[in-house]
């Protein structure tokens, strides 16, 4: 009998190993380069853009290609360099483990199961999506959420799926939105300015983007829960625990007593509290994770905990992330590595270059795709949008693709990759959801293909009806 082959991904460490190695590899052979960059006001905003047609090369001695004590050393570079998503990922499972531990955690999923659980998960999927979605597209909110993953990824395991189902209703709903970005400041908004085009002008191109990317993303996670609901052998999480896989017959036990009311009441508040602070004040990562600081200590000292056990249980709950917070360190060590050798620019300047020439359809299609791979080099939307607007929009006006095309390809590639690239947010939602990169990159990966199929069918609609 002939055995069946099948191809096993390696360990995330290991491919992150030798993403690092080849681009160290490619700093010998990539002629370094750079752009000039001048400050201009665009939206309000003082950005440092790139100055069209000032790439020019450098001699190597001025870069710092990657030998082979650089490349070792990329990594120690890189954890410093992701120090204050590494510390976040750390700070925020300790405190969650800290209200798992008092057992209000589970009360609530217990109380959630028995609402949902059945018929009903259909429309909690539909609406919490949408919530997450329209937060994304108006707002740009995404970092915001990052203090629920670990309640969706228990909720999905509660309610028999696993933490990739619970995690995706919040990346895909978010991401996805902010893909489809109506409003969004910080694709949207930015990229316009810079173009100078009216904000907010046609508006309703990218509302019809947020539907479709919508009706797709929750088919893929309905379609997912199904098949592991029939099969729970064909969930991408089978053989892996986090430490908020608990089990649906010991949740339904639960009892919730006055402690626990309280506990909750902290929980929901600190959640809407970094809402609100990033909404209203610009909070970061180092105020959301004060907050989750603030909110593990008053769980635990409502529960009557002493300060022995409080450090204890917060060090346990470190210590069961290690593995997803390292791989946001080292997997910076791949953006530090191009950054030494001076090699991004010299990659962006000859994508952009070799658009010239195309036909108009074509070379839209070239700048999504260009904008797709350039997430993988500049993982920042509005990072990317003052680096790559500047130049496209002369290329665009030279070959006949307009202003409003461009920015369109922009918001595009700069956001789906982020749930793909390990050099961008994907390892954040990983390291939080307690997710092997790899085993999300088996569930995300198909759906890439296929929105980045809907990405071609929007834009070519919106070159044939002139936008």
């Amino acid at each position: 009998m002939k055995k069946s082959f099948k191809m096993k991904v390696p360990h995330t460490y290991v491919i992150i190993f030798f993403i690092v190695l080849l681009m160290s590899i490619l700093t010998w052979i990539i002629q370094p380069g750079e752009f000039d960059y001048e400050s201009v006001d665009a939206g309000g905003t003082t950005r440092n853009l790139v100055i069209p047609g000032s790439y020019h090369t450098i001699e190597r001695d001025q870069a710092n290609p990657a030998g082979i004590i650089d490349f070792a050393a990329s990594f120690h570079k890189g954890a410093i360099a992701a120090a204050d998503v590494v510390i976040l990922i750390f700070l925020v499972n300790g405190a969650f483990h800290i209200v798992i531990q008092t057992g209000a955690f589970n009360t609530l999923l217990g109380s959630l199961l028995k609402r949902f659980y059945g018929r009903r998960e259909k429309i909690l999927v539909i609406f919490l999506f949408t919530i997450f979605a329209l937060c994304g597209s108006l707002f740009g909110m995404l970092n915001e959420f990052n203090g629920f993953y670990p309640l969706f990824v228990g909720l999905g395991v509660a309610l028999g799926y696993d933490a990739i189902w619970g995690a995706s209703i919040v990346a895909l709903g978010a991401f996805m939105g902010f893909a489809g970005g109506t409003m969004n400041p910080y694709n949207v908004v930015v990229a316009q300015s810079i173009a100078g085009l009216p904000l907010y002008s046609n508006l309703g191109i990218r509302v019809i983007s947020l539907i479709i990317f919508s009706v797709i993303s929750i088919w893929w996670i309905l379609r997912y829960g199904t098949k592991i609901k029939k099969d729970p052998s064909k969930s991408f999480m089978l053989g892996e625990k986090t430490a908020f896989s608990l089990n649906k017959e010991e949740l339904l036990k639960y009892k919730v007593t006055l402690k626990h009311k309280f506990i909750l009441i902290v929980v929901v508040l600190s959640l809407l509290l970094i809402v609100w602070g990033s909404v209203r004040h610009g909070w970061g990562t180092t105020q959301l994770t004060g907050v989750f600081i603030l909110m593990g200590i008053s769980a635990a000292l409502i529960d009557g905990w002493n300060a022995d056990k409080i450090a204890n249980e917060f060090i346990k709950g470190c210590a069961s992330v290690a593995f997803g917070a390292l791989v946001v360190g080292f997997a910076r060590a791949i953006l530090v590595v191009m950054q030494d050798g001076k090699i991004i620019d010299t990659i962006i300047n000859f994508m952009a270059t070799s658009l010239e020439g195309l036909p108009e359809l074509l070379a839209s299609y070239g700048m999504l795709v260009m904008h797709t791979i350039i997430n993988f080099f500049i993982p920042s939307g509005s990072g990317q949008a003052a680096t790559t607007i500047p130049i496209m929009v002369p290329i665009g006006d030279l070959i006949g693709v307009s202003r409003e095309i461009v920015c369109l390809t922009f918001q595009f590639g700069s956001s789906f990759a982020d749930l793909l690239f390990p050099t961008s947010s994907v390892v954040i939602v990983c390291g939080l959801s307690e997710i092997p990169i790899e085993r999300w990159w088996r569930f995300y990966g198909p759906l890439f293909g296929i929105m980045f199929i809907a990405q071609i069918v929007i834009v070519t609609a919106a070159v044939i009806i002139g936008l």
